[in-house]
This record gives C-alpha cells, structure tokens and sequence, in this order.
C-alpha cells in the first residue's frame, strides 16, 4: 500500500474525527436502532431505516479513517525551508482582481478548499511547487485561467 503524505495537523485532524466517531457517533446511532426497534414493524419504520443509513455511513468512515491514518506519513513540515513544496503556507496576491490568498499545500486525505488546505494534486498546487517568492504562476482552474504572484512562503 503507498503511504499518505500528511501534515501533523491533518494527522491529528483524522484522529479527532476517527476518535469523536467510535466514542459518540457509533454508540449513539446504535441506541437509535434500538429505540426504533422498539416502535414494532422494521419494513414501515423509518426512523430505523433512517438510522441504519446513517450506521453504514459512520462505519464507512471508520474504516475510511483507520485505512488513511494506517498509511499516514506525517511531514514535518517545521523541518523544511526553501521553495514551495508539500506543507507550505503560500501567501498569493491574484493578479486580475489584487486578491489576497492563503494557502497551505497538503495532502489529498486533509485537503479543505474552505479552510485554505490545498490539495497537492490539484491545478493550483501543482503550479506552484517548485516557485519561490515573487515568482509569478498562471493556472487553468475550473473558473478558467488565473495568474497568481507569490507573496511570501513559510513552514510551520
């Protein structure tokens, strides 16, 4: 199996979750089944169909969870310096609209556009790995081409 590059805060990130899923979500859901259970007929009870839907996604997810945290390879990222690479902080200015942005490259398991956690794969990473400050990227992006000037870089 390959190994899953991550940031030690992605890493403890999944461990939260994984953790708040096996001690709260799991045992909640199953007393729901059980109440539900309780109301008679399981063909016609929603709330037990309801319930069991939702036993399926949290298991899903455990195993999801304890597979990526399995093959985990944490970076540490503090260790690093230098051009942009996986566990940068990337501060961007957009070109067109005078926009600044941040970013912090990670890994595909950690990855949350909302919270500025860029997937390394995506089109916007992959132009900026291996750029220094004050460079300049263009990048074809699903909302079409961009151009980017590169601020400042730092590790954490």
């Amino acid at each position: 199996m390959d190994k899953i590059p991550m940031t030690r805060s992605g890493f403890q990130t999944l461990e939260r979750e994984l953790g708040e899923l096996k001690s709260k979500e799991r045992p909640a859901i199953i007393r729901a089944i059980a109440e539900a259970r309780e109301h008679g007929d399981l063909s016609e009870n929603a709330e037990y169909h309801a319930a069991r839907e939702k036993q399926g996604f949290i298991e899903g997810r455990i195993k999801e969870l304890e597979s990526v945290l399995s093959r985990a390879e944490v970076i540490e990222t503090s260790k690093l310096s230098g051009s942009i690479k996986f566990g940068a902080i990337v501060h961007l200015i957009d070109e067109d609209t005078e926009e600044e942005r941040t970013y912090q490259i990670v890994g595909e398991a950690e990855a949350d556009i909302e919270r500025g956690l860029l997937n390394m794969r995506s089109p916007l990473a992959r132009a900026l790995i291996g750029k220094d400050e004050g460079d300049s990227v263009e990048v074809v992006t699903p909302g079409g081409q961009r151009s980017y000037e590169i601020v400042r870089i730092r590790f954490e």
